[in-house]
């Protein structure tokens, strides 16, 4: 059971302890409602419990989905979206639980959404110059020129590719074959976007400011960008022979 929201949040978790209480409530306390689904994979420190115990306070807007282990990010969203598109929301969103996305800036993704501008709205680092807080020098370069390789191989006309901060309209989610998403890590991002792009949907960067987290520790490693590089290439390479659905008239 659940609430007539048209919007949801989803969140994936590992080690979030210090974090997920603080976002949940935070989600919670916006003007506009927004319902929240965690996918924890199986974090030892106890934060699905913590969502857990939350539940009893908020029944019909928080939701949780437990895995054992860590599955990747990509396959968490795509758990995520398909519970999503069973449960009849209209805008789906993806945010990290460390508060480098502001929660205040789902209300801007979402507008430009209902508002028919855009069918996936990014909260983007870059579309407005460099606007990343409390990264180390060579983690920006290493970003912001990805992005650039990234725009370069695919055609997008896209500042941050690389984003993990975007708000869906149901239609998207609901076009793109979600079995057919190769990618599990930092790939995953790129690759929606790239398929959402080639599916003739309208792509649109609102610009956020990512600050660097706080609390937690961050699970960003060599292999995900190593995916993402060479990933890419083979995306582009694919979108030679293959045919994507198209956005509904």
């Amino acid at each position: 059971m659940r609430t007539e929201n048209d919007s949801i949040v989803i969140i994936p978790t590992y080690n979030e302890k210090e974090n997920i209480e603080k976002m949940i409530r935070r989600v919670f306390s916006l003007e506009k409602a927004f319902d929240l689904l965690i996918i924890d994979d199986g974090s030892p420190d106890g934060t699905g419990q913590i969502v857990k115990t939350l539940q009893t306070e908020f029944p019909d807007r928080l939701f949780l989905i437990e895995r054992s282990g860590k599955l990747g990010l990509g396959t968490a969203y795509i758990t995520g979206f398909k519970w999503v598109l069973q449960h009849r929301y209209d805008y789906v969103f993806e945010m990290d639980a460390d508060f480098s996305h502001n929660p205040d800036d789902l209300l801007r993704l979402y507008q430009v959404c209902a508002d028919g501008k855009a069918d996936v709205a990014i909260g983007s680092r870059y579309v407005t110059g460099v606007n990343v807080v409390n990264w180390p020098i060579s983690r920006v370069l290493l970003s912001y020129f990805a992005s650039i390789y990234v725009q370069w191989i695919s055609g997008m006309k896209i500042h941050d590719t690389t984003a993990g901060f975007k708000c869906y309209r149901r239609q998207v989610l609901e076009t793109i074959d979600l079995d057919a998403i190769r990618f599990k890590g930092y790939a995953f991002q790129v690759e929606m976007k790239y398929t959402a792009y080639k599916c003739g949907f309208q792509l649109v960067e609102i610009p956020i400011v990512f600050v660097n987290r706080v609390e937690g520790v961050s699970k960003m490693s060599g292999g995900i960008f190593n995916e993402a590089f060479f990933g890419v290439i083979w995306l582009k390479w694919h979108s030679l022979f293959h045919k994507y659905p198209q956005k509904p008239c």
